[in-house]
């Protein structure tokens, strides 16, 4: 069942891509989400990182660099519009220098959006921001699956004795049981560590680890077997950390690790992920200072694309199932 959706980009025939206030894909920025399937909320906040920072620009950057995205998705055969509708949300308010009362403020924020039965994607913003994001979520929906790519496990205990930064939320998320382990995976840890206990976290805490020289040799779609196999039926959260990708294709980002993947490797294994019930996403550690050619922007908002078109599939699987049941 095929609907025209209020909520949708401006016609590029229209109305010039340059032309208009900067939104997501040129959405219309809209904070009642009434009639809205999903929202684009950025959260520009970067206080919680130890080395390179900048990410408080992630969300501008990746609204800048979004506007030649277009409703028809080929690879996935999916006219976003015609089965979902969306906006931009905006920012979330946040505190710069202050990590407590931001991540109080960002938790606020997306309880709201929440509460309103959308799908957000948000944008950092480092990945700090993922802890309240999941406090958020653990509100409405309980403990969820988490599917984290990221060069880093985010497990470590504290970093100069404070136990939030941008290398610690999914420690923090396990102590106060936001995710099911059982039901979670990280995709593409690697790097050098300070010793083998580091590289350990993931798999002794319960988590699947794909660690990025597994993932080189077992391929992408292996992978997203092992990730859909793992997460089940249940409610799932998506956390995408750019520094997934190999720096060559993103140095636009806070802390790079050479060996990564490519910008397609990224874009293949989101795409792969249908038939999962997520309520969420978010894309992190963007940092448009480090790229003056906005090549990592760029690729960021591809990527959101990528998850904006799972939300459509998903709705156009729904209709198709009820109108097989309302004959």
């Amino acid at each position: 069942m095929k609907k025209e959706n209020k909520y949708k980009p401006l016609d590029a025939m229209e109305y010039p891509r340059f032309e208009g206030i900067r939104t997501f894909m040129r959405l219309p920025h809209e904070a009642n989400l009434k009639d809205i399937d999903f929202t684009i909320v950025g959260v520009p906040f970067d206080t919680g990182g130890t080395f390179r920072v900048g990410a408080r620009f992630g969300p501008s950057g990746i609204r800048d660099n979004s506007l030649l995205l277009r409703p028809y998705n080929p690879a996935q055969e999916i006219e976003i519009f015609k089965y979902c509708s969306g906006s931009d949300y905006g920012d979330l308010p946040i505190i710069p220098g202050y990590l407590p009362e931001s991540h109080k403020l960002i938790q606020e924020g997306a309880e709201k959006i929440f509460s309103q039965n959308t799908i957000p994607i948000f944008m950092g913003g480092d990945h700090s921001i993922s802890l309240p994001l999941l406090r958020a979520v653990k509100k409405k929906y309980g403990p969820v699956a988490l599917i984290h790519f990221d060069a880093h496990s985010d497990l470590w205990h504290g970093y100069f004795d404070n136990k939030d930064t941008h290398g610690t939320p999914f420690r923090r998320a396990l102590e106060e049981e936001l995710i099911d382990t059982s039901r979670s995976s990280q995709i593409g840890l690697r790097g050098p560590l300070y010793d083998l206990e580091d590289y350990q976290m993931s798999t002794e805490e319960g988590l699947l680890a794909i660690p990025g020289p597994e993932l080189h040799k077992i391929g992408n779609q292996k992978a997203i077997s092992m990730i859909k196999k793992r997460v089940g039926n249940g409610p799932a959260y998506l956390t995408f950390d750019i520094d997934f990708i190999d720096p060559a294709y993103a140095p636009g980002t806070g802390t790079p690790e050479a060996g990564g993947f490519t910008g397609y490797d990224g874009i293949e294994i989101v795409r792969g992920l249908t038939d999962i019930n997520f309520i969420g996403y978010d894309m992190v550690e963007v940092m448009p200072p480090y790229d003056p050619a906005d090549i990592t922007s760029l690729l960021a908002a591809n990527i959101m694309y990528e998850f904006i078109s799972l939300i459509a599939i998903s709705k156009k699987k729904s209709d198709q199932d009820q109108s097989y049941y309302l004959y």
